[in-house]
């Protein structure tokens, strides 16, 4: 129900958009978040957005991360900017319980 997108290869510097979008259902009231995880590590959470409202970001990506929503789309969206190489890892967004198959995001030095 959700498929996740947008991932790739770039530069330490470069912008992505990560998009998530929904199917089956809307989720407008839903708890939003991107995960990351790293080759090797734990999953771990980017950012996190409920119900459209309060938006919480790790310290690691705030102030270049940027996660968003469209209702109209059904679809959850990470801006990412100022890419660095620790950025690196593949990306799952989660809607309520549902997961996204993930998406690899690798940033070159």
């Amino acid at each position: 129900q959700l498929q996740a997108s947008g991932g790739g290869l770039v530069q330490a510097g470069a912008s992505l958009r990560l998009s998530c979008a929904a199917s089956g259902r809307t989720f407008g009231g839903y708890v939003m978040k991107w995960y990351r995880q790293a080759p090797g590590e734990d999953r771990g959470l980017v950012a996190s957005m409920i119900g459209g409202g309060h938006i919480d970001y790790a310290a690691s990506v705030k102030g270049r991360f940027t996660i968003s929503r469209s209702v109209a789309e059904n679809t959850l969206s990470l801006q990412m900017n100022s890419l660095k190489p620790e950025d690196t890892g593949r990306y799952y967004c989660r809607i309520g319980q549902y997961w996204g198959q993930g998406t690899l995001v690798t940033v070159s030095s």
